[in-house]
This record gives structure tokens, C-alpha cells and sequence, in this order.
């Protein structure tokens, strides 16, 4: 197989660890042919400034590009790296410029983390699924509405384009490349070398912190629904170990069991169900951390048999809650772990129950599906 030409864009502000997780990955990917046993790299990797020849990354260093000149043949790939730059206007305009340029000669192009901004901002990604970092996964659907954000996934392949989460991301992502291009031996190789798993169990849900039970609410629902809502949302929260069915919330809020189904879903932006059980997995894995039991939390947030919920939780995060409490628990002694609980428990006290105008609803934790946004799209800040 001939050897594959990879782009790395580069731009003032891009994150270092975006541009050489996958740079790392495809240089060490080798095949050998049937006829001898010589190795021979699998990638020409260049690193392409889409302004000139220099750039600096996020974290200060000066990397130097190399020109994508007319001569040359085709890239094959395009990967789109993420960075602080990808928070500004300029930084954005110029990459997805440079992208509408040449990913129609591309077989492929892929973002990691931010890189999705500049990526999407060229229109090439509306209806289409797309991962992020899970800290961006809202801000990308409030501003890209008719892109689908997957906000656990690590990599996401739709046709031609490819998109994966942030930092180490990148390296899976370029693992699944090279799985494609090379198969599975040859990525497995590279993996080896590089001391990282080839597939991840899990996704980045399981990576990302457990976020306070508070709720938000959007300007649609503010006049007429938020006080109602903001009461059932506390509750729930309260009671998480009672019975949280359709019909008690319906009736809890005053409504039709459709109609509740209506207003909840619009202001939140995922059915109530969901909601849910959103609610009770964040408030386990917020209990995980602080060093309880599994079977004692499953009791106290609504599920009668702690195996069922210990199959769930794995099913959910990739990981047994003993494993995960293991990976992401509060270590320290007991009173500085009740300092920790207590700071938490003051956060979610003090949440805000108001949002700006142009701000849309946080979910509390993430829905592994696709979820579909509203078609209004907030000014960018």
C-alpha cells in the first residue's frame, strides 16, 4: 500500500498535545510487504501552518510548518487539531477557510477536541454527528444547531469526516485511522509502542466531573414555566431514591402526562426519563467519589437491586463503580475528604437558578445519544 500523506493544520493557539498525540501515533505506524521484512512508515506526516510557516502553540512553543505547495501530491487526510486559538473569531475563519480549500480533494478530515469549531464553521458538518471535549459538547450545539453532538464519545466517524474528544483523544483517533487504513495488527503495534489501550472502554463521560444538580432555564419556558420547573428540579433532587415515574412528575408539576413530556423536553432539551436517570448516575459517581459503597448509594438514588445498578453503571461508563471509585475517588484522610464533600455540597447549594438570554439549558450530565437542538442559535460571545 502506497504510503498516506497527512496534514496537521497548524495556527497561533493551537493546543501542542492536539498536534503531536496524532503526529506521535502515525509516525510510528510501519507495514512491511510480502516480499521482505523491511518495515516501511505507513504515513508522511507534514504539519501545515494555514497562515505561513511558523506558528505557537497554546502553551508557548514555536512549531514550524511546511508549506502545502501545488506541487505536491494531494493530503490524503486533514486533521483539524483544538487549542485556545479556536476560541476567537480570527483564529476559526482562517482554519475553516484553509479547510474549504482543499477537503474537497481529501478523503478525510477529522477534528480533535476544538477543532470542531473551525471544522463546523465551514457548513461541511451540518446534520451530521460530531464529538467534542465534554466541557464544549454544549457550547458546539448552541452554536452549530444542525450539527449532532455525541457528548460521551471519544471518535466519531461520519462519511468523510471524523471528529474526536479533547487532549489524548487525538491518539485514539489516529488509532482508528490507522485501524482503517492498515488494519488492526499495525494499530496495535503503534498502541504498544506508545503504552495506550487501542480502544478505550467507556467513553469521556466517565472522565468528565460530576456536575452539581442545579438547573437552568431558557427564555422560551422563563415567563411561564420556570418557577414550576425549578421546584420539580429541586425536588427530584431530593428524592431521588422515591418514585420518579412519568406519571408522579406529571402530576408533581400539574400538567398532562404529554404536555409535561412537551414543556420538560423543551426546556431542557432531553425527555424527562433521560433526565432522570442523568440525575441519579452523576449523583452516584459524586458518591463514588467520596468513598461510598456501591450497594449503599444504589438504595439511596432509586434502584431496589444494587446488581441491577452496578450492570448499568458499567454499561454506562465503561467500568464497575469499584473501578471507577478506584480511578477518580478523593484520596486523603477522612477530614479532608468532609472538607471536599462539604465544599461540594456549598456549590450546589449556591447554583444558579437564572441564564442569560442567549444561553442555552446545561444538562446535567450527558445522554449518550444523539441529541437534537433547537434551530435558534445564540451570538457568539
Amino acid at each position: 500500500m502506497n504510503t498516506i500523506r497527512i496534514g496537521i493544520l497548524g495556527y497561533d493557539g493551537v493546543a501542542a498535545i492536539n498536534v503531536a498525540g496524532p503526529l506521535e501515533a502515525f509516525s510510528n505506524a510501519f507495514s512491511s510487504s510480502d516480499e521482505t521484512s523491511e518495515l516501511n512508515p505507513c504515513y508522511e506526516v507534514s504539519i501545515v501552518g494555514c497562515t505561513g510557516d511558523q506558528f505557537v502553540t497554546d502553551s508557548g512553543v514555536t512549531i514550524n510548518a511546511t508549506p502545502c505547495s501545488g506541487d505536491q501530491s494531494p493530503l490524503d487526510t486533514i486533521i483539524v487539531p483544538g487549542g485556545r486559538g479556536m476560541r476567537f473569531e480570527e483564529p476559526v475563519r482562517h482554519v475553516a477557510d484553509w479547510i474549504k480549500t482543499h477537503a474537497r480533494t481529501t478523503r478525510r478530515v477529522a477534528s480533535v477536541c476544538t477543532g470542531v469549531y473551525g471544522l463546523a464553521s465551514t457548513g461541511l458538518l451540518e446534520g451530521r454527528r460530531v464529538t467534542t471535549h465534554w466541557r464544549n459538547a454544549i457550547d458546539v450545539a448552541m452554536r452549530f444547531p444542525k450539527v449532532q453532538v455525541e457528548e460521551s464519545a471519544l471518535v466519531v466517524k461520519d462519511g468523510k469526516f471524523y471528529s474526536a474528544a479533547g487532549a489524548t483523544a487525538g491518539i485514539d483517533l489516529a488509532l482508528f485511522l490507522i485501524t482503517e487504513d492498515f488494519g488492526h495488527k499495525t494499530a496495535l503495534d503503534v498502541a504498544r509502542k506508545l503504552l495506550v489501550y487501542i480502544e478505550r472502554d467507556g467513553g469521556q463521560e466517565q472522565y468528565s466531573e460530576p456536575a452539581c444538580p442545579d438547573a437552568h432555564f431558557g427564555p422560551a419556558t422563563q415567563q411561564c414555566h420556570t418557577n414550576r420547573m425549578g421546584k420539580l428540579i429541586d425536588w427530584m433532587t431530593d428524592h431521588l431514591s422515591d418514585d420518579l415515574s412519568l406519571e408522579k412528575l406529571a402530576k408533581r408539576a400539574m400538567l398532562s402526562k404529554n404536555d409535561f413530556i412537551q414543556e420538560f423536553t423543551n426546556t431542557f432539551g432531553i425527555p424527562p426519563g433521560l433526565f432522570v436517570k442523568n440525575l441519579r448516575f452523576n449523583e452516584a459517581r459524586r458518591r463514588l467519589m467520596f468513598g461510598e459503597k456501591a450497594k449503599t448509594i444504589a438504595r439511596s438514588i432509586g434502584f431496589a437491586d444494587p446488581n441491577y445498578f452496578i450492570q448499568e453503571f458499567r454499561r454506562r461508563f465503561g467500568s464497575l463503580p469499584s473501578d471507577y471509585q478506584r480511578r477518580f475517588g478523593c484520596r486523603g484522610n477522612n477530614e479532608a475528604l468532609q472538607i471536599q464533600r462539604n465544599g461540594f455540597e456549598r456549590r450546589k447549594k449556591a447554583a444558579p437558578k437564572e441564564m442569560t438570554e442567549h444561553r442555552r439549558p446545561r444538562i446535567v450530565s450527558f445522554t449518550r445519544c444523539i441529541r437534537r437542538h433547537p434551530r435558534s442559535e445564540p451570538a457568539r460571545s
